[in-house]
């Protein structure tokens, strides 16, 4: 029998009312976040490809317009190519030439917007088309085609996110993801931000209505009483403990009509006395009726996370062969540098993933979880340990003497060394590993293309004053571990690419992606960038498409990595591209306007702009 932790747990009436929807992604638009509601990040046009992309050149460019950093990903329909830009405003541009038809303006005092992409619906016949987004925690729908909003959807044009979570809409102060969520038929499914701290929101999972903005269907990802895994936190814990929060993608089958969820850790993130136990349905990947909210199945993989592990990036489906046959399974890349690949019906491991016993907590009232899963196949794409010997020799005396202390002194017993006052190693780091928009899969060929930083942290907990006199609090003032030099202190590559063939589980090549200017200009290459959050494409052409911070476009060979074209950007780039046709030309559109820098000290005003390439016209007429 398996444990109901670190396994796989089924419904009773898995698929069998399901009605399977007859669209079949075909790949060749981008009419959604990442390309489609799959969340594949990959396109199945081809025109550009390994024999012509060398001659790539602009086609089109539209400013940013204001300074800021943006890293949206832009969606394409009906020849309109959707941008975020002008003080978080929505534009329309005709996709060909880049030319604004339209901008919409969600008001001036936004702080908080759907700012890495935005959904599309529209109804059947084609007659009302929308596109819909939340800002400053409220969810929008506006015409696609004229920019003007919608009043009838939600109330006056608006549905509040913050209503009807269980909890006192006044006390939420952060609900609202800046990633948009996924249209599956005439519903919006949506994750939630929900703040770091004790107290933060709930991290319920939500359908609304696309016509109406009415509430469809809930889960509860912090369960309530007589839902399953209620037991696995104190009692009544979804009154106070928040968290366990999509904020990252969520993805789709259509045809199956199941809607795939990462969740990220309960809050607070790096001391869980106050919610012992398991924590389901935390850093957990659920597989949900995308009709219902049902449950399907699920696993988790962190019990009781007290390390901010959250599943951030999108579940990427694909078809594999595995033993003689053809299995459609999903595969969920983590911030550990683990790749988990499961049958995408029944949830079962396609390889074998063993809970090991892991160190305990020294921590007062802390209660670490005794085991946690590790799959045994395919191998990790990041480093996961850190010792003195992993320190770079370009160093200064004082760095060097600096980390060695830190290494040597904190606790570092692994992946799951918990959280202490001395201060506890993390490695790739909780900002590591692969984020979101880090990986994109040839659905067809079993092929898998990971993001991934290392990035090691320390953690540190220190008492804090907590309202109840009787409630013990801890928090931590963690912090990456950089040099003086402003780069990580540990041995390049910082940024890498994996290509992963999950038909047999292995690594076929892997890449430091990216450099770092100043490094670059004295000739040290093969670094990988620092600090990136970046989203490679997948084409049929045989390429990756991807852009790094250090101002490069880039379009690898999918088959060894090399690269085969460059180019440099306005900016820097972070989030992913977007690839489409328009009247048989192919375009690859950036948005290169993200900061450079790790710190708001060296944030500077912005000059970025998106940035479409294409072949020559003449080029673009031979398929």
């Amino acid at each position: 029998m398996k444990t109901r932790l670190g396994a796989v747990w089924l419904s009773g009436c898995l698929l069998s009312g399901a009605v399977c929807v007859a669209f079949a992604q075909d790949h060749r638009s981008w009419r959604d976040y990442g390309g489609a509601a799959d969340a594949a990040q990959y396109s199945a046009l081809s025109q550009i490809n390994r024999s012509n992309v060398d001659k790539l050149s602009v086609a089109w460019t539209y400013p940013t317009g204001d300074g800021r950093p943006y890293l949206f990903n832009p969606i394409v329909v009906d020849g309109l190519i959707y941008v975020l830009a002008k003080n978080n405003s929505i534009v329309a541009l005709d996709a060909s030439s880049g030319k604004e038809i339209w901008s919409y303006s969600p008001g001036a005092e936004t702080k908080v917007i759907t700012n890495r992409g935005i959904n599309y619906w529209e109804s059947k016949d084609r007659s009302d088309r929308r596109l819909l987004f939340a800002a400053n925690h409220v969810l929008h729908a506006i015409d696609a085609r004229t920019g003007k909003a919608i009043l009838s959807f939600g109330k006056a044009g608006g549905v509040d996110l913050k209503e009807g979570l269980g909890r006192d809409p006044k006390t939420i102060s952060l609900v609202q993801s800046t990633t948009p969520g996924r249209v599956f038929e005439d519903l919006l499914i949506l994750g939630s931000a929900t703040n770091q701290g004790y107290g933060s929101a709930p991290g319920d999972i939500r359908a609304f209505d696309a016509v109406t903005g009415k509430l469809v269907w809930s889960f509860h990802t912090i369960p309530h009483p007589g839902e399953f895994g209620y037991d696995t936190w104190p009692k009544d814990a979804w009154q106070k403990v928040g968290g366990a929060n999509v904020w990252g993608e969520l993805s789709v089958d259509e045809k199956r009509g199941i809607v795939y969820a990462p969740t990220a850790s309960a809050k607070y993130n790096f001391y869980g006395a106050d919610r012992k136990g398991a924590n389901l349905f935390a850093d957990t990947l659920l597989a949900l009726d995308a009709r219902t909210g049902k449950r399907l199945w699920h696993f988790q993989m962190v019990h009781h996370d007290i390390w901010d592990y959250d599943d951030a990036t999108a579940p990427k489906l694909l078809t594999i062969r595995h033993e003689g046959k053809s299995v459609d399974v999903v595969a969920e890349v983590s911030k550990q540098g683990f790749v988990w690949v499961f049958n995408r019906e029944t949830g079962q491991p396609i390889w074998p993933i063993e809970e090991r016993r892991v160190a305990a907590s020294d921590m007062p009232g802390e209660e670490a979880w005794p085991t946690q899963p590790f799959p045994l196949k395919p191998p990790p794409f990041a480093r996961q340990t850190l010792t003195v010997d992993d320190l770079r020799s370009s160093l200064s005396v004082e760095d060097r003497a600096r980390f060695r202390d830190e290494i040597l002194s904190a606790r570092n017993e692994g992946l799951f060394t918990p959280p202490s006052r001395r201060g506890t190693i993390e490695m790739p780091g909780n900002n590591g590993g692969a984020n979101w928009s880090g990986a994109a899969v040839d659905p067809a060929k079993g092929a898998l293309f990971v993001v991934s930083k290392d990035l090691p942290s320390l953690l540190k907990l220190a008492p804090e004053t907590s309202p109840d006199p009787g409630e013990a609090r801890y928090v931590s003032g963690f912090g990456f571990m950089i040099a003086s030099d402003g780069l990580s202190p540990i041995k390049p590559p910082w940024t890498s690419l994996t290509a992963y063939d999950l038909n047999e589980g292995t690594i076929k090549w892997k890449m430091a992606l990216g450099g770092v200017p100043d490094l670059m200009e004295k000739g040290i290459t093969d670094t990988g960038t620092h600090y990136p959050k970046v989203g490679p494409v997948v084409t049929a052409g045989g390429l990756i498409f991807t852009g790094t911070r250090d101002r490069k476009v880039r379009a690898l060979d999918v088959e060894t990595g090399k690269a085969l074209w460059e180019a440099e950007a306005p900016a820097a780039l972070e989030g992913m591209p977007a690839v489409y046709e328009i009247a048989g030309r192919q375009f690859v559109v950036f948005c290169a306007s993200a900061q450079a820098g790790l710190t708001r000290a060296t944030q500077v005003a912005i000059h970025g702009a998106y940035v479409a390439y294409a072949l020559p016209d003449r080029s673009a007429q031979v398929r």
